[in-house]
């Protein structure tokens, strides 16, 4: 072929090789597909769920507290022991007194010489009342014979009769006068028989359980003195339990009472069915792992059912609690992974047929840690991309991963 003699030709082919070139380059240095990961949305159960650790704790405590001072005795119970309501579980002897010097002893020496001397006084005054009763009962029945014999006057029975009842009531003043001496006396001969040390064993406390369960914690294991009130013994029904859980006051604001809880004791145990009891009124402060303080609130959580290995529990052991705040049967899912906050919307990337991604504007419902229900701006079967960062543009070529 003769390219001189027909140029037109010789034009075609160059034009041809530089199209060849310019598409072989526009091919090498188009942008790649962005490899991203995508979920699909769909429609299922949604639940959103509080997990937080806590502890069991017996519904009711039983403290067996020291009613006097005394010395108790050493107790014959250990932590874990059944007792029955009713039952003897300790000994409580009365508190010996305190030692006294010899002015103290001399004083209470003298307080009991007094007291005898009182004593003495008390029975010679009774005998000698009692010797004018006597006198005057004789002069009351010679009174009544002369009187039946016309000899005296009524007047003169009546002043008689008088002054033998006057003779009663003096006898009767000194037998009162002569108890109090009697315990005037009793009461020193005690005083400083305390005071020398004596002791009796009489008048032992005898303490008993107040319920049937086992026992919990013994506070003195020692024989030994106690005080008014002092905790001794701890008691409750090991088969009676509740769970304790703190949360913070944000969290525990949105726990409604009779939500749905499972917890679990330990690995390869079998899970319990609760509910929330009660959330108490008030806070209480404490510092974090993080030396952060918070406000805390305990919620208390109820057993459903009684659990068949619920003889290995006790008072205080960790639990795992699974709160469900809120629960819906047909929800529109997408993972929260897919969520991204821009210009105070949240907005999601969607994935269309061509395989690019586009961006839309979403309005997300309740979330949980995996999935967020979708309220408007997703239809079920779309594909989102996961974790869309600031690498995924608006129309951007996307590959799946």
């Amino acid at each position: 072929m003769n390219l001189k003699a027909n140029p037109w030709r010789r034009w075609m082919l160059v034009g041809a090789a530089v199209l060849l070139v310019a598409g072989v380059l526009a091919w090498a240095l188009r942008p790649a597909p962005l490899a991203v990961q995508t979920a699909m949305v769909a429609r299922g159960a949604f639940e959103q769920v509080i997990e937080e650790d806590g502890v069991l704790r017996l519904l009711q405590r039983y403290t067996v507290a020291s009613p006097t001072a005394g010395e108790l005795q050493r107790p014959g119970l250990r932590v874990g022991d059944v007792v029955t309501a009713g039952e003897a579980v300790l000994l409580l002897r009365p508190a010996a007194s305190a030692m006294i010097d010899a002015r103290t002893r001399a004083v209470l020496q003298q307080r009991l010489g007094s007291a005898q001397a009182a004593r003495a006084a008390a029975d010679a005054q009774l005998g000698r009342l009692q010797a004018a009763l006597a006198q005057a009962q004789l002069d009351v029945r010679r009174q009544e014979a002369l009187a039946q014999a016309q000899f005296v006057s009524p007047a003169a029975r009546e002043q008689a009769e008088l002054a033998q009842r006057q003779a009663q009531q003096a006898v009767a003043a000194a037998q009162a006068e002569r108890r109090v001496a009697d315990f005037a006396l009793s009461e020193a001969r005690a005083a400083l028989s305390l005071a020398d040390g004596g002791r009796t064993d009489s008048g032992v406390w005898t303490l008993r359980s107040p319920v049937a369960g086992r026992v919990i914690a013994v506070h003195h294991e020692s024989e030994g003195p106690v005080a008014a009130g002092q905790p001794l013994l701890d008691i409750g029904d090991t088969e009676r339990l509740e769970a304790v859980v703190d949360l913070l006051s944000g969290d525990a604001a949105r726990v409604p009472e009779g939500a749905p809880v499972t917890l679990q004791v330990g690995a390869g145990l079998p899970t319990l069915r609760a509910h929330v009891a009660r959330v108490d009124p008030v806070a209480f402060t404490k510092v974090s792992a993080l030396g952060i303080e918070e406000q805390r609130v305990n919620l208390h959580i109820a057993l459903d059912e009684p659990w068949p290995a619920r003889s290995t529990l006790g008072d205080g052991y960790r639990v795992d609690a699974r709160i469900v705040t809120l629960a819906l049967a047909d929800a529109l899912l997408v993972p929260t992974a897919a969520l991204l906050r821009a210009n105070g919307q949240w907005k999601v990337y969607v994935v269309d047929a061509d395989d690019h991604a586009r961006s839309r504007s979403v309005t997300p419902g309740p979330r949980g840690s995996e999935f967020a229900v979708v309220e408007a701006g997703l239809q079920a079967g779309e594909r989102v991309v996961l974790y869309p960062g600031n690498g995924v543009r608006d129309g951007q070529h996307v590959v799946e991963r």
